[in-house]
């Protein structure tokens, strides 16, 4: 049997009554001190990380990482004010008691301290091989590290716990959060143990988990974060070693008929067949009035992550990429919602997660690409660039040829650097990489003072206060909540 996150993480019911795993609360997983006492315990445990995972990504974490950005916006309904909330997000409008932000801080938390379970108790355990339990430790730290690296670059400054909170006490911080650099050293470590003990990959009844190569990918990515250029270029030229190559078509890199390809590093597993393991990812980003074209079953999709002119527009000409992406929902219903006047009354919506036929309602087959190959490419090509060592050419060059685009050759260091942005924005568009791409590369205030000029011109539905973009809002509020209960500092400005 495949890999399903869920399904075998049913061993923690037996703690709760439940009857679903993400209904385990989390003083739920780390009760029953005679809990982990053998490694197919463990196993369940780590499964059920993972399964932590299925559920952000499925939730409206895209909308912190990707719509806050210049790809995507919203379709704006004028009868359906549900989800303004999420849409202040895009705006730039959100306060500290924003339930979309406080819903990621509390499933991002959530990963954090379940893992954390693990990492205290695997010692206790006895393993008859300790390849496995290095294995298991080894996901559970990269886990970990994955779920502080987004806390950090959301948040800034945010509690650390290293450890298992074993108790409802140890759970209060009294206000007390870990440094950036403190928190970045916690990931960085994690990172390093999870290569020293990950397999470079799984047999296929063990598809989907983290690997070597995803580990190298994601401290890869933190380096280049950090500015330590060499060191990314270091541990993304191990990814190249490991065995990954490009899909010779861009679309089956998303395809449900090629999962955990050859170009994954890591990807969110999902399967539609069953119950509680299926994504919803074309409900929430389909047009909101297709849902019968598109689907085959009535009501309203949720119109969220809308590709803008700003995203269909950056892809040259002659990029195969864009059809692959985007799709356009051509329907006279579409007159009522301005966001199709600049595409000529169709709109767009993301094309990378729809693959009909649908079995069931409110169910989809996709799987989340986190890092694909060719993301690591340009990550290598833009540290190369930077440190000024090795060969950035090739690796952009290697993107840009499945793309069906001329080699780019003889630039300077600066325009070179554009190209790679450029290249990358493109490559990885609705992958929930681009707010994270324009804080890396401090473009944020100025892109995005630029694109909230263009959407007011084209949205008379926005406010003059709509992307009024200050540095303080590079970071997220510390949610309400949060400072309430433990006493926690909100971030400057908010």
């Amino acid at each position: 049997m495949k890999l399903r996150y869920i399904l075998l993480g049913l061993g923690l019911l037996s703690m709760s009554s439940c009857n679903k795993l993400l209904d385990v609360e989390p003083y739920t997983f780390s009760s029953g001190d005679n809990y982990y006492e053998n490694e197919g315990q463990v196993l369940r445990a780590v499964n059920g990380v993972y399964s932590r995972l299925q559920g952000l990504y499925t939730s409206d974490f895209w909308a912190m990482t990707e719509m806050r950005a210049d790809n995507t916006n919203y379709q704006y309904d004028e009868t359906d004010r549900g989800a303004q909330q999420r849409e202040e997000i895009d705006e730039f409008l959100i306060t500290s008691s924003n339930n979309y932000v406080n819903n990621a801080w509390v499933a991002l938390f959530g990963i954090v301290q379940q893992a954390n379970v693990i990492i205290s108790r695997i010692d206790n355990v006895p393993f008859a091989d300790e390849k496995v339990k290095q294995q298991y430790l080894g996901e559970a730290k990269f886990i970990r590290g994955f779920a502080y690296f987004h806390l950090v670059r959301l948040f800034g400054e945010v509690p650390l716990h290293t450890k298992e909170v074993a108790n409802p006490q140890d759970a209060f911080t009294d206000g007390k959060k870990g440094t950036v650099d403190e928190i970045y050293t916690v990931i960085i470590q994690d990172f390093k143990d999870a290569i020293a003990s990950l397999p470079p990959g799984y047999d296929d009844n063990n598809k989907g988990r983290a690997t070597k190569g995803a580990a190298h990918a994601v401290l890869g990515d933190v380096y280049l974060t950090r500015k330590q250029y060499a060191d990314a270029v270091t541990n993304f030229t191990e990814v190249t070693k490991l065995g990954y190559s490009l899909m010779p078509d861009y679309a089956s890199c998303f395809s449900p008929n090629s999962k955990n390809n050859a170009e994954s590093v890591f990807e969110i597993q999902y399967d539609q067949s069953v119950e509680g393991e299926n994504s919803n990812f074309i409900y929430m980003f389909g047009p909101r009035n297709a849902k019968m074209k598109l689907i085959g079953f009535s009501g309203n999709l949720g119109g969220s992550n809308i590709p803008t002119p700003s995203i269909y527009n950056a892809y040259e000409a002659g990029d195969n990429r864009r059809d692959k992406s985007i799709q356009m929902f051509s329907d006279p219903s579409n007159a009522n919602f301005q966001e199709s006047k600049a595409f000529n009354g169709n709109m767009p919506f993301i094309k990378k997660y729809y693959h009909p036929p649908y079995i069931e309602d409110g169910r989809s087959d996709e799987n989340w690409p986190v890092y694909r190959y060719a993301h690591v490419l340009l990550m290598l090509a833009e540290a190369q660039n930077e440190v000024g060592s090795g060969d950035p050419y090739a690796h952009l060059n290697l993107v840009r040829k499945r793309a069906g685009l001329p080699a780019l050759s003889g630039l300077s260091k600066d325009a070179l650097r554009d190209a790679i942005a450029k290249e990358q924005r493109v490559e990885v568009a609705f992958e929930s990489h681009r707010w994270y791409q324009l804080l890396r590369t401090g473009k944020a205030i100025e892109v995005m003072t630029a694109h909230g000029a263009e959407e007011k011109k084209r949205l008379s539905r926005l406010s003059s206060a709509s992307y009024n973009i200050q540095p303080f809002k590079l970071l997220f509020p510390i949610p309400q909540r949060e400072i309430q209960i433990n006493g926690i500092e909100q971030n400057e400005g908010w």
